[in-house]
């Protein structure tokens, strides 16, 4: 456990020197920054709130030289407190560190380091000198003694990390206030450049992404977050002729040799994401895929008025133009096994399975193939078959069984973005009523709240607080579902509130159509015993959570198949992550330490790396209003409900950005 040995952090100023014990109940939230990596102590952390000493030996005034080093890189010099007072200091503590400075500019320091806290425009400026001021007006005689010895110091092993709040939201880590300040400077084409850095599928996220960052976005303590995806949606629209461009095999600068060929299984978010990445790496690239088209669950599970397929089929295209291989209609499992792809000198692969069997709800009378019964998942298959078959004209078949007939009442079962598509997909089916059955209250849902509010206005019918006990049939064909009312108890270990049954509030509801969305899982199917791949206690694939290898030597895996159900972009984070454990794999033999995922580690300990409040006033101005179709008129149709901003809109929407970067630095052992 580490102990601090003196420093501040956010205004808290301890000093443990002296002392038979280690005060560290104020600052809990780093008893682990110990190591940074194995066998190489954390010696100090400097960052936006101050800096914390572990370890005996750290030189001040090295430590805070490299530290406002990155903070000059890193200013964008818009005004002038941040582009020129951080380089000024930067100058004068380069010249105390090699003994060539004098006492009095201490106070120069000081003076200078107050108004760029006071007086800078963005984020990093407001914050790049507290860790400064903390230590000239805490701990100055440290600094003095430092000066005394007259010594020039050489640098410190440090390691300085660029991020921000959304940054760190986002589990693919785009670097979220760079692609809006290139939107802002009109420079549409490099904003998208900075987006394509981390995963293929802009505008496809740009359209479905539940919006990590948003909910992480520090405007909100001014008025709304910044329309963060909308931009998104944005830039890859307007930039989408450049792709095709862009992309090509001569963009390749290191073509690997063919015997370092890599499998992918699967074509969802993850599987795309890690061949995306493999392949700019230079590595050939074959993908599997057990369905005629790609795009997993992003294609079939995802209605068209959300993402329309020609656009994320435009995307994944990527694929090929970079030159990797897909191989349709080839089910692992069924057509081809694990042991098949390594016997065929595949160096490495990636499963990418996902998780798109239902689960069943539990209840008396519920019997799978059932008339008027049917998965979620199933659900949308069928819905998105009829633009698979348009987008893949000729003998190719979407449709799992014959087309469904959901009657005049459909009830859907769940509280996920799966049950928010099941009950807009009704809708748009032709059913009369549409109803929605969720065991706990509204504020507990796990759907986007866009979604929720989107079906609530095209006219579904929610019953909160309610749960199936049991489906009625008769001659094979559902009739009817009995219900109970709930109410909500105490909050459990994980802080989300039990829920219990209210004795003899039992009642019928009589339905055509029962679709259960309560969750997915993996198919076991594709994995065989043999396969030397195991699955944990929760029937996901189990993986070293630090490698993504699983319980066999150069078998990745990742996405929901890993995590179970989650988001397009978590699935694409664990594909860029993967890409770079692979390659270390094949290039070195085992994965390495990665300095830059260890600094979100330790972030993500501290809970919340940012304050409640803002540094200087800034002027209210909401968000941008996104356009959409009418919900009379939406919900019958499957066309895209939400319309593109226009140019003038991205620019005033991007100007809302607060810039809210932050630097943090670890200075260690070696």
């Amino acid at each position: 456990m580490a102990k601090i040995i003196y420093g501040i952090w956010d205004g808290t100023v301890l000093d443990n020197r002296n002392k038979n014990h280690f005060d560290i109940e104020e600052l809990a939230e780093f008893s682990n920054f110990d190591e940074f990596n194995p066998g190489n102590p954390i010696k100090a952390f400097w960052g936006g709130y101050g800096f914390l000493v572990f370890e005996p030996g750290v030189h001040l005034l090295d430590a805070a030289l490299q530290y406002m080093q990155r903070i000059a890189a890193a200013s964008c010099g818009r005004c002038t407190p941040c582009r020129v007072g951080t380089r000024i200091i930067q100058s004068k503590l380069e010249l105390l560190a090699n003994n060539k400075g004098t006492p009095q500019m201490l106070d120069e320091i000081e003076v200078l380091a107050e108004h760029i806290h006071l007086t800078s425009q963005c984020g990093l400026g407001q914050t790049s000198t507290i860790a400064l001021l903390g230590l000239l007006r805490h701990f100055r005689n440290e600094v003095f003694l430092e000066m005394r010895e007259g010594i020039p110091q050489p640098h410190q092993p440090c390691y300085t990390y660029l991020t921000a709040p959304c940054i760190e939201a986002c589990p693919a880590k785009v670097d979220v206030p760079k692609y809006i300040g290139h939107i802002r400077d009109g420079q549409t084409s490099h904003s998208l450049g900075v987006i394509l850095q981390k995963y293929p599928m802009a505008a496809t996220c740009g359209r479905v992404c539940v919006r990590f960052c948003e909910m992480a976005c520090r405007r909100t303590l001014v008025d709304e977050a910044v329309g963060i995806k909308v931009l998104k949606r944005f830039v890859a629209d307007h930039e989408q002729h450049v792709t095709n461009e862009w992309f090509s095999r001569d963009l390749i600068d290191q073509k690997k040799p063919q015997d370092l060929k890599i499998a992918v299984v699967g074509t969802g978010p993850a599987g795309i994401s890690v061949a995306y990445h493999l392949l700019l790496k230079g590595y050939p690239v074959d993908m599997f895929e057990a369905l005629p088209a790609p795009g997993g669950m992003a294609a079939t599970g995802i209605p068209n008025y959300r993402l329309p397929k020609d656009v994320l089929h435009h995307e994944i295209s990527i694929i090929q133009t970079l030159g990797g291989n897909i191989f349709y209609n080839r089910h692992m499992g069924v057509d081809f096994s694990l042991r098949d792809l390594m016997a065929q000198g595949y160096r490495a692969v990636f499963l990418g399975l996902g998780a798109a069997k239902g689960k069943m709800l539990g209840v008396p009378g519920e019997v799978q193939g059932l008339k008027g019964y049917e998965f979620g998942i199933t659900l949308l298959l069928h819905v998105n078959a009829h633009y698979l078959n348009k987008e893949y004209p000729g003998d190719l078949d979407m449709n799992p069984t014959p087309p469904l007939d959901l009657g005049n009442r459909v009830v859907v079962i769940g509280g996920g973005n799966v049950a928010m598509d099941c009950v807009r997909s009704a809708l748009r089916m032709g059913v009369e009523e549409v109803h929605l059955v969720y065991r706990r209250s509204r504020r507990e849902m796990p759907a986007d709240p866009e979604e929720i509010e989107a079906a609530e206005k095209e006219g579904v019918v929610f019953h909160f607080l309610t749960h199936p006990t049991k489906i009625i049939a008769e001659d094979g064909a559902v009739k009817a579902l009995e219900l109970i009312k709930m109410e909500l108890g105490a909050p459990d270990e994980s802080g989300r509130r039990s829920v219990r049954p209210v004795a003899g509030s039992e009642y019928v509801m009589d339905v055509d159509f029962v679709v259960p969305a309560i969750g997915q899982q993996v198919d076991h199917r594709s994995i065989l015993p043999e396969d030397g791949v195991t699955f944990d206690k929760w029937g996901l694939i189990e993986i070293d959570k630090h490698t993504l290898m699983t319980t066999r030597k150069g078998i990745f895996a990742g996405g929901d198949c890993v995590t179970g159900p989650a988001t397009l972009v978590q699935a694409m984070a664990h594909g860029y992550d993967a890409a770079q454990y692979m390659d270390d794999y094949l290039t070195h033999g085992r994965v390495r330490f990665h300095p830059e995922k260890r600094m979100s580690q330790l972030l993500s300990s501290l809970q919340a790396i940012e304050r409640k409040e803002l540094s200087i006033p800034i002027k209210p101005e909401y968000r941008v209003q996104v356009q959409e179709l009418d919900p009379n008129v939406r919900k019958k149709i499957f066309e895209e409900v939400e319309k593109p901003i226009s140019a003038d809109d991205a620019y005033r929407e991007a100007t809302r950005c607060m810039r809210c970067y932050r630097v943090y630095a670890v200075i260690t052992e070696q």
